[in-house]
């Protein structure tokens, strides 16, 4: 099969495709047959060299697509359509070739409202959003400020917390204002504006300490990168969220897919065997949706 692999780190040209053996899944284990695999932003990272590990190492978290072959003990059968996260951060082969194997627990039958392409934009990026909030622990009518709020993890977050009935502030750039406010957000601010203190602040713009700030006493900051946690001032507790893959918490993700409640976005698509030309356009940013390649 195909698969695309980082040989050597470096920029978007080191991304390569190969040719690999099919994996056969353990038991446990289910193969999917992948439809389609977003793009995310923990796959430059991947291929730029920061993580402690040597490659040849593979991309590709998220994936949409049908069971091909399953372990012993899965619960699922041959021929479902399913999404499902691979959460780990170091692998050999990723969801960005022609098959994966990922356990069973990992997996949910794919929403019926949308297709593969916008499926695969679900798992990474709508757990995130979920485990951070968890960590905030917030109640209904406490106050949330989700930073980087137009991106992929922010947008999932602002409305996971205004369907809690958690009162949202979005920051984010000016033009994104309606389509921020489109998502639940009950008050927008601008980037570079003053948001004032809130309960807590979901960070997914990695803007570390200055939205500690936005934080009242005794509150609580989420990030979404743990090597970028600032450190705790004023009772405030902080952590980050280390995404984890839950296929009973995605299952319910996915039905509020279908409800209509979360929205998924996609920007471009791209056949795997141009996945350098895919890890270059999100080197250029001022992208609005994930990426998604389609084997």
């Amino acid at each position: 099969m195909r698969a695309a692999v980082v040989t050597d780190f470096g920029g978007p040209e080191a991304v390569q495709i190969i040719e690999r053996d099919i994996p056969e899944p353990g038991a446990g284990q289910v193969r999917i047959k992948v439809a389609a695999a977003a793009l995310n932003p923990a796959d430059a990272i991947t291929r730029s060299g920061v993580l402690p590990a040597d490659p040849p190492m593979g991309f590709g978290w998220d994936v949409a697509g049908t069971i091909d072959a399953a372990g012993a003990d899965t619960g699922w059968a041959v021929g479902d359509a399913v999404v499902a996260l691979e959460d780990n951060l170091v692998k050999a082969l990723g969801t960005h070739a022609e098959y994966v194997v990922v356990e069973g627990s990992a997996v949910a039958a794919a929403p019926t409202s949308v297709d593969a392409v916008h499926a695969a934009t679900v798992p990474l990026n709508s757990l995130t959003a979920a485990q951070a909030l968890d960590l905030l622990d917030l109640k209904p009518a406490q106050t949330l400020l989700v930073t980087g709020a137009a991106g992929a993890v922010g947008g999932y977050a602002v409305q996971l917390a205004a369907h809690q009935g958690i009162e949202v502030t979005a920051l984010a750039g000016e033009k994104d204002a309606d389509f921020v406010q489109s998502l639940g957000a009950a008050r927008f601010v601008a980037r570079g504006g003053a948001p004032g203190r809130h309960d807590a602040v979901l960070d997914a713009a990695l803007l570390g300490e200055t939205a500690l700030e936005w934080v009242r006493d005794g509150g609580a900051y989420a990030g979404v990168m743990p090597p970028f946690l600032p450190a705790p001032v004023r009772g405030i507790r902080t952590a980050a969220v280390t995404v984890t893959a839950d296929g009973a918490r995605l299952k319910d993700l996915v039905a509020l897919v279908d409800a209509g409640i979360l929205t998924t976005r996609v920007a471009e698509t791209y056949p795997l065997d141009d996945a350098a030309k895919a890890h270059a356009r999100l080197a250029e940013g001022g992208i609005r949706g994930r990426l998604v390649l389609l084997p």
